[in-house]
C-alpha cells in the first residue's frame, strides 16, 4: 500500500534502486525552470532509508531522480528552501522497483508536434516568447523556433505526426510562414525531398540577405520601405531572404542615382548609374595627378608619407592591423589622396560610372574618356621639342635640309643604331630604365611613340572573356595600376626623367607591373599558341601560382556553366563521400547552387586551373639571385 505525504527536501536522497540506470545530466536546468514556474506536477516515489531495521529519518528517491536534481538546483539558487515540503509517494518494502518501473515504462513521451501546438496555444493567449522561455527553462530562440513549427501547415503537421516527413524537413518548410506555399512546394517535390531541396524551392524567387544589392540598400531600409524578409530560424548560417525583388531593385537604383547626383556636381561631362560596372566600355582611363602644392602642403605630405611607410614596415608581418592603427593609416592615406586631383580638361570631357561593388559597397569609377570625346582633345606641346605623343617636331637634323641623301642618312643612322645597341648592352642599368620607359609609356599614355626601342607592351583585354570585377586579381591589378598612374607626369615628354629618377626597387616594381599586363594565357579554340600556353604553365610554376587564392567555384563562375555530370564529378572530388548522391536527382539550377554550398570551403579547382605538376619549371640561377637580392 502506498500513501502520499510531504517530506522536506533536505531529507531526500538519490537511490540506486531506480530502474533508470543511465541518468542524463542534460535538461535539469529546463526542468528546474518548469518547476519554479508551475510547481512540482508529479510526486516523487520514495522509501525510507534503513539502518538494519531502524529508519534513520531520510528517504531515497526511487522514482523522480531528475526532479530531485532540479529541486536541489532551485535550492542552490536560493529559489527554494532546503526545508520546503515535497509531496512524495511513500512506497512500502518490496514496491520500490515496481513503482520505479511503472513510472518510466507506462509513461508515454509527448510527441514533439504536441509540444509545438502547446507552445503556440500559450502564445495565442498573449504569453510572449521570453515568458514562455522562462517558464520552461529554454532560450527565447528555441521558443520562437517551436512557435514557427507550431504554425506550420496542418497538412504538414499531420504528415510529421504519421512519420511521412521528419523534423528536418518540417523545419525546412517553416522557412516561410505561408502555409499555402509550404503545401505547394510539398506537392511539387519529386524523388528528392531533402531539406536542402525544400529550401531551394522556397527561395528560388528571392534574394539572399548577403546579395550585394541587399548589402548596398541595407535590410533595415528595405523593411522600412515595406519589403518582407523570410528568415530561417533553424539555420544559423542564413540571415534570411528578401521576398520583394522588384522593390529591392528600385531601392538600389534610387541609391545609385542619389550618388550619381553628387558625382555629377564634380563637373564630369557624363555620369551613368547601373548595378553592374560595364568595364571601361571602350573608354580610355585617366587618373588624378598631384596638384601644385604650397611649401607647407609639401611638408605635410612628406610627413604623412613617412608615417604611413613607418607603419607599413612596423606591421609588415601582421595579418590584421589593430583597429586604431588601421584608422590612423586610413587617415594618413586620405591626407595623401587630398593632394591629388583630376585634370580639369579631363573632367570636362570625361565621365564616371556609379554601380554596386562586388562586396555590396558603392563603387564609383571616375576618369573615363569615351572614344568620341578623344577627337576633341587638343594636341599639347611637351618639353624638349616633343609633342604630347613624344614625336620629334623638327626633322632637319635627321636628314631633310641637311644636304644628305636619304640613303646616306639611313646608312649613317644604322651605324649609330648599332653602336647604341652595343653600348646599351654594356650598361644594363640604363637598359632597364629604357625598357621601363617604353613599357610605361605604352601602358599609361595614349598613342605613345616617345622611345627608340621597338619593345611592344601589348595587353590583351580580358573583360571580353571573363568578369574580373571584384575578384582578388582584378582588384589588386586595378589598385596597383592606379597607384602608378597617379605618379606619372602629366606629359609623356617628362616620362624619361621620372623613370630615371626612380630607386632600384621602384623601378623593378614598375617594370614588373608593365610586363605583367602583357601576359596572355587565354586559351581560345584553334589559335595555334601551344608553345605560348606551355610557357604560361612554366611561368605559373616559377611564381608558385595558387589559383585557389584567386578563384572560387560558384554557381555563377562554374557550376551553372557545365553539365550535370561535371557538377557531380566536382562534388565527388571535393566533398565528403556520399554528398554527390544527395544532389544527383536535382534540376540543373538547384544542383549548381548545392554544389557551390558543398564545396564552399574545399578550395576545389577544375583541372584546367590546377598546377601542372608535369612541367619542369626552370628559373635561371642569375634570375634566382636577382629575386633574392
Amino acid at each position: 500500500m502506498t500513501i502520499i505525504r510531504d517530506i522536506t527536501l533536505d531529507k531526500l536522497v538519490p537511490s540506486d534502486r531506480n530502474v533508470r540506470r543511465t541518468r542524463g545530466k542534460t535538461g535539469i536546468g529546463e526542468l528546474a525552470a518548469s518547476i519554479a514556474a508551475h510547481g512540482l506536477l508529479q510526486s516523487l516515489a520514495v522509501r525510507p532509508v534503513l539502518n538494519g531495521k531502524r529508519q534513520i529519518g531520510t528517504y531515497e528517491v526511487i522514482g523522480g531522480g531528475r526532479r530531485l536534481a532540479a529541486l536541489r538546483l532551485l535550492a542552490k539558487r536560493k529559489q527554494l528552501r532546503k526545508s520546503a515540503p515535497i509531496p512524495c509517494l511513500l512506497a512500502e518494502e518490496g514496491e520500490a522497483e515496481e513503482l520505479s518501473l511503472a513510472e518510466n515504462v507506462v509513461r508515454e513521451q509527448l510527441h514533439p508536434a504536441d509540444e509545438y501546438a502547446a507552445f503556440a496555444g500559450l502564445h495565442a493567449k498573449g504569453v510572449g516568447a521570453e515568458d514562455i522561455a522562462a517558464r520552461f527553462g529554454v532560450t527565447a530562440k528555441v521558443v520562437r523556433q517551436r512557435l514557427r513549427l507550431g504554425a506550420a501547415s496542418p497538412k504538414l503537421i499531420a504528415l510529421y505526426r504519421e512519420g511521412t516527413i521528419n523534423l528536418d524537413q518540417l523545419m525546412a518548410f517553416c522557412l516561410t510562414d505561408d502555409q499555402a506555399r509550404q503545401e505547394q512546394v510539398y506537392e511539387a517535390l519529386a524523388w528528392n525531398k531533402s531539406p536542402q531541396m525544400i529550401r531551394q524551392m522556397l527561395t528560388e524567387q528571392h534574394v539572399a540577405v548577403t546579395d550585394r544589392r541587399a548589402v548596398l540598400v541595407g535590410v533595415e531600409a528595405y523593411e522600412t520601405a515595406g519589403g518582407a524578409v523570410m528568415r530561417d530560424l533553424f539555420d544559423e548560417r542564413c540571415d534570411g531572404y528578401l521576398a520583394d525583388v522588384a522593390l529591392l531593385d528600385r531601392l538600389v537604383m534610387e541609391k545609385l542615382e542619389q550618388a550619381a547626383v553628387e558625382v555629377r556636381a564634380e563637373g564630369w561631362k557624363w555620369v551613368e548609374a547601373s548595378v553592374d560596372y560595364p568595364h571601361d566600355n571602350g573608354c580610355r582611363r585617366v587618373y588624378p595627378v598631384q596638384r601644385k602644392l604650397t611649401k607647407n602642403e609639401r611638408k605635410r605630405l612628406e610627413k604623412a608619407e613617412a608615417q604611413s611607410e613607418a607603419i607599413a614596415i612596423e606591421y609588415e608581418a601582421v595579418d590584421e592591423l589593430p583597429e586604431d592603427v588601421s584608422a590612423r593609416l586610413d587617415s594618413l592615406q586620405a591626407e595623401i589622396d587630398a593632394t591629388f586631383a583630376f585634370n580639369a580638361e579631363d573632367v570636362s570631357r570625361g565621365g564616371a560610372f556609379v554601380c554596386v561593388g562586388h562586396d555590396g559597397a558603392l563603387r564609383i569609377e571616375r576618369g573615363l574618356i569615351r572614344p568620341e570625346d578623344e577627337a576633341q582633345r587638343p594636341k599639347r606641346k611637351g618639353k624638349a621639342g616633343l609633342s604630347s605623343d613624344g614625336q620629334q617636331e623638327n626633322d632637319d637634323e635627321q636628314g631633310e635640309g641637311s644636304g644628305h641623301s636619304d640613303k646616306l642618312v639611313a646608312d649613317l643612322t644604322a651605324h649609330r643604331t648599332a653602336a647604341l645597341r652595343d653600348t646599351l648592352a654594356q650598361n644594363p642599368d640604363v637598359a632597364l630604365v629604357a625598357a621601363v620607359h617604353v613599357l610605361a609609356g605604352q601602358t599609361f599614355y595614349l598613342g605613345f611613340h616617345g622611345s627608340c626601342l621597338t619593345v611592344q607592351a601589348q595587353s590583351t583585354g580580358l573583360e571580353r572573356h571573363a568578369t574580373l570585377d571584384g575578384t582578388p586579381a582584378g582588384k589588386s591589378i586595378a589598385a596597383r595600376h592606379e597607384q602608378w598612374a597617379r605618379q606619372m607626369p602629366g606629359d609623356a615628354a617628362d616620362l624619361w626623367r621620372f623613370v630615371a629618377s626612380l630607386d632600384h626597387d621602384s623601378l623593378m616594381a614598375l617594370f614588373a607591373h608593365c610586363v605583367s599586363l602583357t601576359v596572355d594565357a587565354v586559351k581560345l579554340p584553334r589559335d595555334g599558341r601551344r608553345e605560348a600556353l606551355a610557357h604560361a604553365d612554366v611561368l605559373a610554376q616559377t611564381v608558385n601560382l595558387d589559383m585557389a587564392a584567386y578563384w572560387t567555384a560558384t554557381s555563377a563562375s562554374y557550376f551553372g556553366r557545365v553539365t550535370k555530370p561535371l557538377i557531380l564529378e566536382a562534388v565527388r572530388e571535393g566533398s565528403p563521400a556520399g554528398e554527390a548522391q544527395s544532389i544527383v536527382d536535382m534540376k540543373k539550377p538547384a544542383m549548381a547552387e548545392s554544389a557551390e554550398r558543398l564545396l564552399a570551403e574545399s578550395k576545389w579547382l577544375p583541372s584546367i586551373l590546377r598546377a601542372r605538376q608535369s612541367v619542369d619549371a626552370v628559373m635561371p640561377e642569375t634570375a634566382e639571385k636577382a629575386v633574392a637580392a
